[in-house]
C-alpha cells in the first residue's frame, strides 16, 4: 500500500486574505474498486470488507459492467426500462421503487372508478421518473384516459419516451407526434401519451386536468396550490407523501415547518399523519375557493396516500375549512377528543376529555395537537366501486386492503359486512353525483359533469351530511396491546371485537395498525370490557366466557389502577 500525492484528490482551495492556496491532499487508491480514500485506517477497513466478501479486481469489474446495462422490469403487464441503481434515489435520475407497487395499484383503481363517471379523462402524472404509473393508465384504460407524464429531468424524459415505445404507445411531445414513433406500425399501437419536460407547478398552472397525481420525493405541500388552481370540478387529486420521518413524529420540527402542525408520537400516529396531510390539502383547496371530499386515506410503512374529490365554490370551501380542528390529547391514558367549535376561549379545556387524569395527576396532563382534519377519511361508495375495478382488472394484491378500508369506513366487523351486497351498490350519492351501479358493473351518471352544482344541490348535500353524521366512522383507534392489563391474558382480537359489538358499540379493525381497533367506545369502557374478558396469567389459557367473579366496581378499580401504574412508569413522557 503506497500513499499518493498526485492531483487525484485536490483539497478545496482556502482563501486567506488575498492569497489562494490549493494544496493537494495525500490519499490512497483501492486496488480492487479504484476508490480514493484519505485515511490509512479507513483504507485498511475498506480492503478488509472486499476480502470478507470474496471480491477481487476481476470480479468487481465484471459485476460493474453487468450492472451498467439497463434492466427491463415488468409490473402489471407493463414493461419498463430502468437504469443502474434504479432503487437508490441518490444515485439515479429515474427512481423506481418496487415497494410502491401497492400504491400504484390503489391509484389505478381510483382512476378506473373515476373513468366510469365520465370519459375521456385528462390525467397527469406530475413526477413521472420511469413513467410506470402513466404507462399503466394508458395501457389498461385505453381511450378512456388522455395521459400526460411530466418530469423536469431530461434523462427521465428520455427514459419515459423509451418505455412508451417499449409498450407500443405513441409519444406526443409539444402536441406533435415524435418522429421516432413513426417506426411503429399504427395498428400495433395502444394509445397516445404526451410527455412534457417542465416544472410541475408551471404545468398545472397552464393546463386543466380531471385527475392529478402528485408523488414528489418527500413532502408535496409545495405543489398543492398549483394542483387545485386548474383542476376541474368533481375531479380527483391524489397526493403521495413519503416524508414519513416528519409525519410519523420523528422530526417534529420538520412537520411544524412543512405542515404548520404540532404533533407528538402517539399510539394512533399513522392516522394522525393522514389527517395532517388531509388538512394541508384542504387548506390549499380553500385558498382556491374549492372544497374537498376525502375518498380515502392510506398510511402504510413507506408512504401516506390521500385521495380527494374537488368541489368548486366558496360554500364548499367554507364547509371544508370548518372541518379543520385542533385535537386534545391526554399524555397519561392517551384519550383524545377534537376541540368544540366556537371562537370563545374555554376556561378549562380539560373538561372536554372523557378521562379524569387532570384531576388525579399533578401538573398539565394534556397537549394540543394539530390543526387536523376532523371529518371522515373514507367514502364507502367509492371504495366499493374501486373493489369492483380491482376485480375487473385482476389486481389481487390490492383487494385485501380495499376490503379492509370498506369495513373501516362502515365501522363494522368483517363478519357483519357484505361487500358484494347488491343493495349497497345499486344507488350511491357522492356530493350530488348520483351513481347507479348494476350487476354488470356499468355506471350511469344522473348529473351533468363539468358543471357547477346549483345552490339547491349544495344545500341538500349539506343537510344530508348533517343527518348522516352518526354514520361517519369514529376518529382514531386503540391498540389492544397498548392498553393491556398487567397480569392478565388478553382475549383473541376477533373475540374482543365481538364483545365490543355485543356491548352496543361500533367496532372494526383498521389498516393503520394490525392490532388496532376503531370504535366509538370511550377508553374507560374499552378497558373495562378488555378486563372483563381477560383471564389471570396464572390460570394459563384463554377462557371461553367472561370472568364471573369480577364485579363492575372491581373492574373499574382495576382499570383506574392500571392507568395509574402506567402513568407512574411513563412519567418521563409527560413533556
Amino acid at each position: 500500500m503506497c500513499i499518493c500525492h498526485l492531483a487525484c484528490r485536490p483539497v478545496k482551495p482556502t482563501i486567506v486574505g488575498e492569497q489562494i492556496s490549493s494544496k493537494l491532499g495525500a490519499h490512497y487508491h483501492c486496488i480492487i474498486c479504484s476508490a480514493t480514500i484519505t485515511r490509512r485506517t479507513d483504507m485498511l477497513g475498506h480492503v478488509k470488507r472486499h476480502v470478507n466478501k470474496g471480491e477481487t479486481k476481476s470480479r468487481y469489474i465484471a459485476a460493474s459492467t453487468a450492472k451498467s446495462s439497463n434492466e427491463i422490469l415488468k409490473e402489471a403487464d407493463t414493461d419498463i426500462q430502468v437504469g443502474p441503481n434504479y432503487s437508490i434515489p441518490q444515485k439515479t435520475d429515474s427512481y423506481f421503487n418496487p415497494k410502491m407497487k401497492l400504491n400504484r395499484q390503489i391509484i389505478f383503481c381510483t382512476l378506473a372508478a373515476l373513468a366510469e363517471e365520465r370519459k375521456p379523462l385528462e390525467c397527469l402524472d406530475a413526477f413521472g421518473a420511469t413513467g410506470i404509473m402513466g404507462l399503466q393508465w394508458a395501457k389498461h384504460l385505453g381511450n378512456a384516459v388522455k395521459v400526460t407524464i411530466n418530469d423536469l429531468n431530461e434523462n427521465s424524459v428520455t427514459l419515459i419516451q423509451k418505455n412508451c415505445h417499449l409498450n407500443k404507445l405513441k409519444v406526443v411531445v409539444d402536441s406533435e407526434e415524435k418522429e421516432e414513433g413513426d417506426a411503429l406500425e399504427e395498428d400495433g399501437t395502444l394509445g397516445d401519451i404526451q410527455v412534457t419536460r417542465m416544472d410541475a407547478n408551471v404545468l398545472m398552472h397552464l393546463r386543466s386536468f380531471d385527475f392529478i397525481h402528485l408523488d414528489p420525493f418527500g413532502t408535496s405541500v409545495n405543489y398543492l396550490d398549483s394542483a387545485f388552481r386548474n383542476v376541474r370540478n368533481l375531479g380527483i387529486v391524489s397526493v403521495t407523501s413519503t416524508d414519513i420521518s416528519s409525519l410519523y413524529a420523528k422530526a417534529q420540527h420538520v412537520a411544524r415547518r412543512h405542515y404548520g402542525c404540532n404533533i407528538v408520537r402517539t399510539e394512533y400516529y399513522k392516522e394522525l399523519a393522514a389527517r395532517i396531510v388531509v388538512a394541508a390539502v384542504a387548506r390549499a383547496a380553500a385558498r382556491c375557493n374549492k372544497g374537498i371530499e376525502v375518498l380515502f386515506a392510506v398510511a402504510l410503512e413507506h408512504f401516506v396516500l390521500v385521495v380527494v374529490r374537488v368541489l368548486r365554490g366558496p360554500t364548499s370551501a367554507d364547509e371544508t375549512a370548518k372541518k379543520i380542528q385542533y385535537l386534545i390529547h391526554c399524555q397519561w391514558c392517551e384519550e383524545r377528543i377534537f376541540q368544540k367549535d366556537g371562537n370563545m376561549v374555554e376556561e378549562n379545556p380539560y373538561r372536554q376529555l372523557p378521562c379524569n387524569c387532570h384531576g388525579s395527576m399533578p401538573g398539565k396532563t394534556a397537549i394540543e395537537l394539530g390543526p387536523l382534519w376532523s371529518s371522515s377519511l373514507f367514502n364507502t361508495g367509492f371504495l366499493k366501486r374501486m373493489l369492483l375495478e380491482s376485480l375487473h382488472h385482476g389486481l389481487d394484491d390490492v383487494q385485501p386492503l380495499i376490503k379492509t378500508l370498506i369495513f373501516e369506513s362502515e365501522c363494522t366487523p368483517q363478519s357483519q359486512c357484505s361487500v358484494h351486497a347488491p343493495s349497497n351498490l345499486n344507488k350511491q350519492e357522492e356530493n350530488g353525483v348520483f351513481i347507479k351501479t348494476t350487476d354488470d358493473t356499468t355506471v350511469d351518471i344522473y348529473s351533468a359533469q363539468g358543471k357547477r352544482k346549483s345552490s339547491e344541490m349544495i344545500i341538500n348535500t349539506a343537510k344530508k351530511q348533517k343527518t348522516d353524521a352518526s354514520a361517519v366512522h369514529p376518529p382514531f383507534y386503540y391498540n389492544i396491546h397498548r392498553h393491556s392489563i398487567k397480569g392478565m391474558n388478553m382475549p383473541k382480537l376477533k373475540k374482543f371485537l365481538c364483545c365490543l359489538s355485543q356491548a352496543g358499540f361500533r367496532v372494526s379493525r383498521t389498516h393503520f395498525d394490525p392490532m388496532g381497533i376503531r370504535t366509538d367506545a370511550p377508553l374507560m369502557q374499552f378497558k373495562s370490557i378488555l378486563l372483563k374478558y381477560s383471564t389471570p396469567t396464572y390460570t394459563g389459557g384463554q377462557s371461553e366466557g367472561p370472568m364471573q367473579s369480577v364485579s363492575e366496581d372491581t373492574v373499574a378499580d382495576r382499570v383506574e389502577m392500571s392507568v395509574a401504574d402506567k402513568a407512574e412508569a411513563s412519567g418521563c413522557r409527560r413533556w
